[in-house]
């Protein structure tokens, strides 16, 4: 207990003096979240989740080094949807952030940032060491940037609602792990496709443009308030988060329709040996 009370002594005090400089004032306080859940998403990909699949899935021992390095990136990408939800609920319900939806904040968010943000970093790093297509880089660093600069504090109240969009990351990695593990058509990734493509639609596309809107306008009313390269970079990023998520969700509905119109054998996104193709799960 007293090495974990030094270590976050030493984040906010030593490290968070960086943050400050940024001007970040409430990411000292939650900078030992951010890190451990940073070190605790890169432990699942590189040794968690290759020790567990190896003795588990048969499929996994099949692969080569870049289709096993997927399958733990999906792990890692599951761990978060799975974390990040249900405290995104519960942080939704914050009267501070309520009251305040430009400036307001609550440590209790703060903790959701904070592991979101490190998340995001991880899939950041991830995406341009293992690199396969330009838009995850660009979805990385879009959330990563939004994310931490909410420690301004700075539009914190988004933070939740927009982390609902994970809840579509769940089904993507199930429907994922199907296609590698020869249960594409199934009935079970049938019945999946339907939650995907249903929370998919509902959360970041329906949600997600009511939150745009509201978004913007909350914006617009603080413009005068807050240095131009926040507006800049808070613009840009939400239609580009935006755009990502009708554009993959065109090709979700593309690729469903193939597996479930077509002869099982002739879908399978290849040997595992390296991204899905037509659907994934970076997001």
């Amino acid at each position: 207990m007293d090495i974990i009370a030094d270590l976050k002594f030493f984040t906010r005090t030593v490290l968070g003096k960086y943050a400050l400089d940024l001007g970040l004032t409430k990411l000292p306080e939650h900078l030992y979240t951010f890190i451990v859940s940073f070190f605790f998403f890169l432990a699942v990909h590189q040794s968690f989740a290759p020790m567990i699949s190896e003795q588990c899935s048969e499929s996994y021992r099949r692969m080569g080094k870049r289709g096993r390095n997927n399958w733990s990136i999906h792990v890692v990408s599951q761990v978060h949807a799975l974390v990040v939800v249900p405290l995104a609920l519960y942080a939704m319900n914050s009267p501070e952030l309520n009251k305040d939806r430009a400036f307001g904040w609550d440590d209790q968010s703060g903790k959701l940032q904070a592991i979101a943000s490190a998340y995001f970093v991880w899939d950041t790093l991830d995406a341009i060491v293992n690199y396969t297509d330009f838009g995850f880089i660009l979805h990385g660093l879009a959330c990563s940037i939004i994310y931490l600069l909410s420690f301004s504090p700075f539009l914190s109240y988004y933070a939740a609602r927009c982390l609902l969009w994970e809840t579509s990351t769940i089904f993507l990695n199930i429907h994922w792990f199907l296609d590698k593990t020869n249960r594409t058509g199934s009935m079970f990734q049938l019945v999946n496709g339907f939650f995907l493509l249903v929370t998919f639609f509902g959360i970041r596309i329906v949600h997600g443009a009511y939150i745009s809107y509201d978004f913007f306008f909350t914006l617009y009313n603080v413009r005068n308030q807050i240095p131009t390269i926040y507006l800049f970079i808070y613009s840009i990023g939400n239609v580009v988060l935006q755009a990502l998520n009708v554009l993959w969700f065109i090709k979700m509905i593309a690729a469903l329709r193939k597996r479930f119109s077509s002869k099982p054998a002739a879908v399978i996104n290849g040997n595992g040996n390296g991204r899905a193709k037509t659907l994934d799960a970076k997001e």
